[in-house]
């Protein structure tokens, strides 16, 4: 190759990226083999933190720009948090754009929206003390046990879908397990940038209200039966 013709694959490149060798057949050299990878990780999710992609975090820091460039052509935002240096990505607020969904959903049962609200706290807790958030599945269980009324189930039912709720904040990295330990488990920085201090406190609201309305009807009726689901 010429020095004209590098001298254009330079100037092809989008503002910010520098071409780097073809790895493979079809290639088209834009983005170097270290920012493709920041790139898969933000998009198969579900972040990236300076502690678990320590060799991914620098290379976010350094292609934010590009990163949050390419992204947005898929219609995504990148959220980061640099006090905390963790990052992840979310859909875009496109208005009445007609874009099409990349990321998956994850539904929320109420039993789910409890157990998050829980850790959420549990993740205000830690940080105001400097410790990792660290929790283990029988606390989260015995916390449930204020909502089990609420939930109209019985308690067999309810059981299981706090374990099932506790695999699906596993399976999505919101809880993810201490080496050596079965049930023990850091709660993901990341829940702290999903929840926002005013919907946290909302939440509580609208929880403690359920948890008292309950309450106040088995008070009023101790002999009565919560109809199961």
């Amino acid at each position: 190759m010429s020095a004209d013709e590098t001298t254009q694959t330079h100037l092809d490149a989008p503002p910010g990226e520098e071409a780097s060798s073809a790895l493979y057949a079809g290639d088209e050299r834009v983005l170097p083999l270290d920012t493709r990878r920041v790139l898969v990780q933000l998009l198969s999710g579900p972040s990236v933190d300076a502690r678990r992609h320590s060799r991914l975090w620098p290379v976010l820091a350094r292609d934010e720009a590009v990163l949050r460039s390419r992204l947005a052509e898929l219609f995504l935002d990148l959220v980061i948090d640099h006090e905390q240096q963790i990052a992840f990505t979310r859909q875009a607020d496109v208005g009445d754009l007609d874009a099409p969904i990349l990321l998956r959903r994850m539904p929320l049962t109420f039993v789910d929206s409890v157990v998050l609200l829980f850790l959420r706290h549990r993740l205000t807790q830690a940080d105001a003390h400097g410790e990792r958030a660290v929790v283990d599945a029988g606390e989260i269980e015995e916390h449930l046990v204020l909502y089990e009324r609420a939930a109209n189930t019985d308690h067999a039912g309810f059981q299981r879908r706090v374990q099932a709720s506790i695999e699906k904040m596993k399976k999505n990295n919101i809880l993810q397990r201490i080496r050596g330990s079965e049930n023990r488990f850091e709660i993901s920085p990341t829940l702290k940038l999903l929840f926002s201090a005013d919907e946290v406190q909302a939440l509580t609201r609208q929880y403690q209200a359920m948890v008292e309305g309950v309450a106040d009807r088995v008070a009023a009726d101790p002999d009565g039966e919560e109809e199961s689901e």
